[in-house]
């Protein structure tokens, strides 16, 4: 790990650091993280197709292996929300062979046309955004595929997920399930 850690925290690394380091900060990802689950309209195969790619690019290993159809629920709990969120409002859930070609979206038939654009704009964003911003035969694709108001909403999610991905994994705090330990965090207003 990048920052210390107390040993008796060693499988809480995250929840340790949100309640040791800069606190106030912390709290605020944490906020923006849980909107991104309760707030967003997207399916909920369009919303892990564009989390999962940015977890690959990302490199967090947490972020990889969560599934927001299993995961969310106890996530929002150890935050003190409501259970509606895109894993109960989302459709169908995603199965393990749509998370396994995520990286091969180019040329898998597992996507639909919506989640392929998703998995493209997190692509785009993730390890290309000038190139992706100046793309008008993506942007032709996007626009008919998802409203003003769902590019945003998809928009922010990744730019939670790059954000917090990116952390978790380059401060070595993204190697155990931690959900039980954010339990016990008091959430920023």
């Amino acid at each position: 790990m990048r920052v210390d850690v107390h040993i008796d925290h060693i499988m809480e690394p995250t929840a340790y650091v949100a309640s040791t380091y800069a606190r106030e900060i912390v709290g605020a990802a944490f906020t923006f993280s849980k909107v991104t689950y309760e707030h967003t309209r997207l399916s909920l195969r369009e919303f892990e197709a564009a989390r999962a790619r940015t977890a690959q690019i990302n490199g967090c290993l947490l972020c990889q292996t969560w599934r927001a159809d299993r995961d969310t629920a106890a996530y929002l709990e150890s935050m003190g929300s409501a259970t509606e969120s895109v894993a109960t409002r989302g459709g169908d859930a995603p199965d393990e062979t749509f998370y396994d070609q995520i990286g091969d979206w180019r040329d898998s038939t597992q996507f639909s046309e919506r989640e392929r654009v998703a998995i493209e704009y997190a692509d785009g964003l993730g390890l290309n955004p000038h190139g992706i911003a100046d793309n008008e035969p993506f942007w032709a694709r996007m626009k008919a595929a998802y409203s003003d108001d769902e590019i945003v909403d998809l928009s922010y999610c990744i730019a939670c997920w790059m954000g917090l991905g990116r952390v978790a994994h380059v401060l070595g705090i993204d190697g155990v399930c931690q959900i039980p330990a954010l339990a016990r965090l008091p959430v920023a207003a």
